[in-house]
């Protein structure tokens, strides 16, 4: 049957037609004898018998040579009527505006036993013109309608020795394809007994009953109702979805509501208003639609959105049926962006440039280029139409706020509930206020540094003084102490502890470089760091290296990135700092300086250490350790490697932290929550490893090994606040010398309160970030210690201490 015919729409009317072949020249089970008797003119369909032995169905006549001279009298008018009928088999149905073409119908008979019932429906439906098939089983009954998709289908429910009909007819039920299907159930006739209720066949799935009756006029006219009554209102129902489907995709704005009162035709402007308060003028013209009973049961309104200019339209659209019904077969996804704001602007005319232009504006909206954000907006600006009030006054704050860069930075309140919280965020997650005066900071104009010959002699793992690797002993733990190797090596600890941790982790070996050329590499990278610098120096990058290659030990870690990652991890943790000036982007970007004008006051810092990295590497074969990669390996480890080091930029801070969160550690601990079973070992090593959440790994790493401080032990932690207080203590100073803005106030060496900026400094970066982290790598010595160093900060505050230690005479209390 022709169920979904296809549908042009213009601008001035909407006509239907089908395109539908005959099913008969694709059908699988088709015979050379049923395709010759085709092409002769005789269609006389055959009937499909379930064999014992096959899946397949065969074909045989109606009836044998010998059947046919014994009734060849009296069904001679019978064969005549059928085949006249199967001229007019494929027939037009007018349903309103629309011309259906509707082909043959199919009739799908399940008697397990041939007897004169069955008979008298296989010559009814030759006398009809309607194909014909017949299973024995319910399994060969399934198996043929999910083949053919009969519009009627005739079960025998008298004899359930041979198969239960009402199962039978609820296994077809579940299937999409009975959704428009005529089930009929023949039941035994009854003289002697009271009438039985149809309901349980009804609430089986079937559609009526037929009382057994062999007569071929009786069978015969029971068909002729069905298809006129049953089945062309099912075959209209089907031609609504073409419909339906229709208006989905339509460019005009078509409604169709039930009705409040009684509506004559009418057109005209129609004002109406937004929920916030704009005036939206609308040509509308509403025609009514006659209903049951012959009252106005829907009408439709077309209303056109008319902007300020008069020039084009404006399009909403929105289909309510007054049955509520779901139609599945016309959800088709729309590709257009889905809310007043962004629906298809289109100008009419009577020239033939409107259409080129209703074309045009089709395309556009079919295009897929929209960002995710973009589609989050116009599902809100969708949602506020149909609010109330106050929802779509919140929803407009939501778009506000969803309009802004800076989605991932926490908003703080004023000044003066908490100073040192918001003169860290200033000095260290913007890019301070440009001058605009002509007093510019030089800052890393100057040439790189050279290695001194002084430090070029040849060591190796094989030949470190003795107090140098009895300080390196403990690298692998935590508590490693980074402060003693520093003045073993004279502040120089880079290059001992580069050499240690990258043949723990075979690097030369992968870069396919010798130890001699990491030496000098290790050399040239460390001798870049300023030791002028009180904390970025050559000391921490020693201690975030190692951090970071006590983070690669983590089993989690180590199930999680594969050895290009680990490669990338700790190089990226070696020059993430280099030639640090010792002050932030914001001074940078304030000064002038030359590095915020090259990178455009944005990641200035993070950029100029990637960049550098790599000149000062590739310049010298020497140190050069990516000269035997091959090419595509060395872009993809330098790719990872530049996405690490800028991960370390602060602006980026949250973005980072929740980005982890919300694709790392909510899956996974959904997945924990599940419980333990087949799938979830593959789910868990898919969120681990995909590419995306890999690479939001190796930042979250390198930014947990980066400000680390807070979770060393306590003597450590304080000599890092004492040393990162007088690098911001030396900016400060500068901004005041230099007449620049003072980016951290509150970094005064006069009036600055040490512990209030370290308890600030972990509320508002650490905590969060390392319980992501440590929810991840399973790392309860760092929350340990974090825990004990705030409370150290905080014990001094509450005495209002400035100091980063107590008085001599309460240290031996604390232990320090």
């Amino acid at each position: 049957m022709g169920c979904a015919p296809s549908i042009h729409i213009s601008d001035s009317r909407v006509v239907y037609h089908s395109s539908k072949e005959s099913e008969e020249s694709n059908s699988p089970h088709q015979t050379n004898t049923t395709m010759s008797q085709q092409q002769q003119g005789n269609s006389v369909p055959g009937l499909f018998i379930k064999s014992s032995n096959t899946s397949t169905y065969k074909v045989r006549t109606n009836s044998s040579k010998k059947d046919k001279r014994e009734n060849s009298q009296s069904m001679e008018p019978d064969t005549q009527t059928s085949r006249s009928s199967l001229k007019a088999a494929v027939t037009d149905v007018q349903f309103g505006p629309m011309r259906l073409h509707q082909d043959q119908l199919q009739v799908l008979l399940v008697f397990a036993k041939e007897d004169n019932q069955s008979n008298g429906f296989c010559w009814a439906c030759e006398k009809a013109g309607f194909r014909c098939n017949i299973a024995r089983t319910p399994e060969s009954a399934l198996e043929c309608f999910l083949d053919k998709q009969h519009e009627i289908i005739i079960i025998d429910h008298r004899h359930s020795r041979y198969f239960d009909a009402e199962a039978l007819c609820r296994s077809i039920r579940t299937t999409k394809a009975s959704e428009n299907t005529v089930i009929i159930g023949v039941v035994r006739r009854h003289s002697d007994r009271e009438e039985s209720s149809i309901l349980p066949l009804i609430a089986a799935g079937f559609t009526r009953r037929y009382v057994e009756n062999s007569n071929i006029m009786a069978c015969y006219n029971e068909l002729i109702q069905l298809e006129f009554g049953e089945v062309r209102a099912q075959f209209k129902l089907r031609a609504c979805n073409s419909i339906f489907t229709a208006l989905e995709k339509s460019q005009e704005a078509i409604e169709i509501t039930s009705e409040d009162h009684v509506i004559q035709e009418w057109q005209g402007m129609y004002y109406t208003k937004k929920k916030n308060g704009d005036s939206i003028q609308q040509n509308v013209k509403i025609i009514p639609v006659i209903g049951q009973g012959g009252k106005i049961r829907h009408y439709v309104s077309i209303s056109r959105l008319c902007n300020d200019n008069n020039k084009a339209e404006r399009i909403c659209e929105r289909v309510q049926a007054e049955s509520q019904t779901e139609i599945q077969t016309c959800r088709h996804k729309d590709r257009r962006k889905g809310s007043l704001d962004v629906r298809s602007t289109t100008s009419r005319g009577s020239d033939g440039s409107s259409q080129r232009r209703h074309s045009s504006m089709a395309r556009i909206h079919s295009m897929t280029i929209e960002a995710p954000i973009t589609k989050v907006i116009n599902i809100i600006n969708a949602a506020q139409e149909s609010s109330p009030i106050p929802v779509a006054e919140a929803l407009d704050r939501v778009l506000e706020i969803l309009r802004t860069t800076e989605l991932y930075s926490p908003q703080l309140g004023t000044k003066d509930e908490d100073p040192h919280t918001s003169d860290l965020v200033g000095g260290l997650m913007t890019d301070g206020l440009r001058r605009l005066s002509g007093n510019e900071y030089i800052l890393s104009a100057k040439q790189t540094h050279l290695v001194p010959g002084s430090l070029i002699s040849p060591i190796s793992l094989n030949d470190i003084p003795p107090r140098i690797a009895q300080a390196m002993e403990n690298e692998e733990y935590w508590d490693f102490d980074i402060f003693e190797l520093e003045a073993a090596t004279h502040k120089r600890p880079l290059v001992y502890l580069g050499l240690k941790m990258f043949a723990r982790f075979g690097i030369c070996e992968f870069l396919n470089c010798s130890e001699s050329t990491l030496r000098s590499w290790l050399q040239v990278i460390e001798a870049n760091y300023h030791p002028s610098n009180s904390y970025h120096n050559s000391t921490h990058s020693a201690d975030v290296l190692h951090a970071t290659a006590y983070f690669l030990s983590k089993e989690r870690v180590k199930q999680t990135l594969d050895p290009i990652d680990e490669v990338a991890a700790l190089i990226a943790a070696t020059v993430h700092d280099v030639d640090h000036p010792g002050r932030t982007n914001s001074f940078l970007c304030n000064a002038g300086s030359e590095l915020a004008i090259l990178y455009n006051d944005t990641a200035v810092l993070e950029s100029h250490h990637a960049a550098l990295a790599f000149q000062i590497t590739t310049r010298d074969d020497k140190c050069n350790i990516f000269k035997n990669m091959e090419r595509n390996e060395y872009r993809t480890l330098r790719q990872a490697i530049i996405d690490m080091v800028l991960a370390t930029e602060m602006t980026k801070h949250f973005e980072h932290v929740n980005k982890f969160v919300n694709s790392i550690n909510k899956p996974l601990a959904a997945l924990e929550e599940n419980g333990s079973n087949n799938g979830d070992g593959d789910s868990v090593k898919n969120v681990l490893t995909s590419p995306e959440n890999r690479i939001l790994i190796k930042r979250m790493l390198i930014k947990c090994a980066d400000i680390s401080n807070p979770c060393r032990p306590l003597e450590q932690c304080i000599e890092w606040a004492g040393r990162i207080s007088e690098e911001y203590f030396a900016q400060t100073d500068d901004e005041k010398r230099q007449s620049l803005p003072v980016v951290m106030p509150v970094f005064d060496r006069n009036t600055c309160s040490i512990p209030k900026s370290q308890i600030s400094f972990i509320d508002y970066f650490i905590t969060d970030m390392f319980d992501a982290w440590d929810a991840f790598a399973d790392l309860p010595n760092l929350m340990q210690h974090l825990d004990n160093n705030f409370k150290y900060w905080k014990g001094l505050d509450d005495k209002k201490l400035r100091s980063l230690r107590p008085p001599p005479e309460e240290q031996l209390d604390h232990g320090v």
